[in-house]
């Protein structure tokens, strides 16, 4: 047979068709995921992109995550839950602490001192999750995963050595109960998400923050101010995570589909986030030490002054708790015991 070019072009577009028809199976389902920091900070660079990459080859590619860092599908942090109960976004990443008291029984792995170890909070938060928290707190989304990040961190711009050194110095706190806490320790705590630290730091709209060593460097706290307070083996607070998914994008995966999202979830992945979380502490620490500024460790002695001053947040949660009828005594003592549990 004589091959002319008209006969070509057909079969270059019927094969151009047949390679579309190919794409396009090859790409069920695309999903959108939405959070808060730009693209090469700690946690979408280690997690959440490692984490989406995975779930794409597992689904071999029939999944396909598309990342939307720094709030580029719009709004603000506080909106991102709500984001993906609506469905503006498919997949996302938040504080859920950003919306007070909307998510309480989140905030016990919040309290002061009651934790030091990211992987082994992030497994007891899960498993507290599940027993209390996927089918109340998280009823209106699909929860893949929550985690806590390493030791929190004072960072100030005049060093901070003592408790007394805490009284009315305006401190940045990323949610209710760790502002509650900085009241209580004498600071006159201001809140806001993660992003507005730069801003708020060089303007002196705070004159310190709280936050783990690992986000410093995205956000070149370091270079803002010239002092880190350090509890030893302590960790003064922490904050809880969660990766949630539409509900409804979630039950229209086929069962394969739904399968790997699911193996991509749930307490090794939590844990996995929050061990991966904490090591990125260590090198965003040595960039501290490389510009010369000043790591304060408060002695055991110093750190017991610091808890006691804290209990009275620890002891108005239990009793805000107890009083919504969410069991905040068994909540706190659950948390302990799943934490100790996983740390040993």
């Amino acid at each position: 047979m004589t091959i002319t070019r008209r006969t070509t072009l057909a079969l270059g577009t019927a094969a151009a068709v047949a390679l579309g028809v190919g794409t396009a199976a090859a790409q069920e389902v695309t999903l959108r995921m939405h959070q808060f920091l730009p693209a090469q900070a700690n946690v979408p660079a280690q997690i959440l992109i490692p984490w989406a990459e995975k779930v794409m080859a597992d689904s071999d590619g029939r999944i396909e995550i598309q990342h939307f860092p720094a709030m580029q599908l719009g709004g603000t942090p506080p909106e991102l839950v709500d984001q993906v109960i609506d469905g503006v976004a498919d997949i996302i990443w938040t504080v859920p602490g950003y919306t007070p008291g909307r998510f309480a029984r989140t905030e016990v792995f919040e309290l002061p001192f009651i934790m030091s170890e990211a992987e082994a909070t992030s497994r007891a938060y899960w498993e507290l999750a599940e027993e209390t928290m996927l089918d109340a707190d998280f009823a209106d989304m699909k929860i893949l995963a929550v985690w806590v990040h390493g030791p929190g961190v004072i960072h100030s711009a005049e060093p901070v050595e003592s408790l007394e050194d805490m009284e009315g110095l305006k401190v940045r706190g990323p949610t209710r109960i760790i502002t509650n806490m900085l009241e209580d320790l004498g600071a006159t705590p201001v809140g806001m998400p993660v992003p507005a630290i730069p801003e708020a730091l060089s303007k002196g709209v705070v004159e310190a923050a709280v936050i783990p060593w690992e986000v410093t460097s995205a956000l070149k706290v370091p270079e803002l101010v010239e002092n880190h307070t350090e509890f030893g083996g302590e960790a003064l607070y922490t904050t809880a995570f969660i990766l949630a998914m539409n509900q409804g994008a979630y039950d229209n995966l086929p069962d394969d589909l739904k399968a790997v999202i699911d193996a991509n979830s749930g307490a090794d992945t939590s844990a996995w986030a929050g061990m991966t979380m904490q090591a990125a502490d260590g090198p965003s620490r040595e960039a501290a030490l490389d510009l010369g500024n000043n790591i304060i460790e408060l002695s055991p002695e110093e750190v017991a002054r610091w808890k006691a001053a804290s209990q009275g947040t620890i002891d108005a949660w239990i009793a805000e708790m107890d009083e919504k009828g969410l069991d905040g005594t068994g909540l706190h003592q659950r948390a302990v015991e799943l934490i100790e549990a996983h740390s040993n």
